[in-house]
């Protein structure tokens, strides 16, 4: 296949990539763009989905429960993180809490290795999603389709969440003033806790489901963590939309620089990072403040 036919596959993959991305990054647009928690552990959190998965899919033979109770298990190791470890140090700046995340991070990823080993780890994919379907000439596997679908299910239903409900309106005037908001009677702690885990929860969900796709392994949460952050500054700190947009164009810029031009095809993500800064420094749907 040459390039120029090989160019709908190579974007159809791209797509792929930059939804499960998106998966991952609106878990720290969450964290970090509306708590102002510079989370380098979030990565971290995605590995443990995958792992935790891995897990009960081997006791339990069900995906479907592993796609249940994965994330909920990651949210609550991501509350934990907050409560007892982020909230001291939240006080004292970005850099403390860089320095935590990073050492929290690391620690998960030594216990993945004690507990998991260093191998690769080969996920069974329950029938329905391991076969393939006839698509853009080719046959293509039904499970990425999987991924496709449920990044676009989590999508709408955050921005449901976030922009159409109290819940929502509350979270959003927590981010924006946390005095006018515990005047009114809300529990702020109680809400970023709350934030940081569905933000965990996020992450654990793509870790689900991108654990068979890219692989389960200790790099895992190195290899996206980069990505990630890149998401977030061209995106913009807070902005669903943005991190939706920025995830789709470094998908896209990843795959077909790999087609066009492999050897810089990391090179693209970076550009684009750095045009994003000289020319909007807040972020393509951030606000300027």
């Amino acid at each position: 296949m040459d390039t120029l036919a090989a160019l709908p596959v190579q974007a159809l993959h791209g797509l792929v990539y930059g939804m499960l991305l998106f998966l991952v990054a609106s878990g720290l647009t969450l964290i970090f763009g509306m708590m102002g928690v510079l989370n380098f552990a979030h990565g971290a959190l995605y590995m443990l989905g995958a792992y935790f998965s891995f897990s009960i899919l081997q006791w339990t033979g069900q995906f479907w429960l592993s796609l249940l109770v994965a994330p909920l298990l990651v949210a609550l190791a991501g509350a934990l993180i907050e409560r007892f470890l982020l909230r001291k140090v939240h006080s004292y700046g970005h850099a403390h809490e860089l320095l935590l995340t990073f050492g929290v991070a690391y620690i998960i990823e030594e216990l993945v290795k004690i507990f998991w080993g260093n191998e690769p780890l080969r996920v069974v994919l329950p029938a329905l999603l391991a076969g393939s379907i006839p698509l853009l000439g080719i046959e293509y596997p039904v499970y990425r389709l999987f991924i496709l679908g449920v990044s676009i299910v989590v999508f709408i239903i955050m921005f449901f969440v976030l922009y159409k409900t109290r819940a929502g309106i509350i979270v959003r005037a927590s981010v924006a003033n946390k005095r006018m908001v515990d005047a009114l009677g809300f529990n702020v702690p109680l809400v970023f806790l709350v934030l940081f885990g569905m933000g965990a929860w996020l992450a654990g969900l793509a870790g689900v489901i991108g654990g068979p796709y890219l692989i389960t392994n200790p790099a895992m949460a190195s290899t996206i963590i980069i990505d990630l952050f890149v998401v977030v500054v061209v995106g913009g700190l807070g902005s669903i939309q943005g991190a939706l947009i920025a995830s789709l164009l470094i998908g896209q810029l990843q795959s077909i620089g790999i087609l066009v031009l492999p050897q810089f095809a990391i090179f693209f993500e970076f550009l684009l990072m750095a045009l994003v800064l000289i020319f909007r420094p807040h972020g393509l749907m951030g606000e300027s403040k």
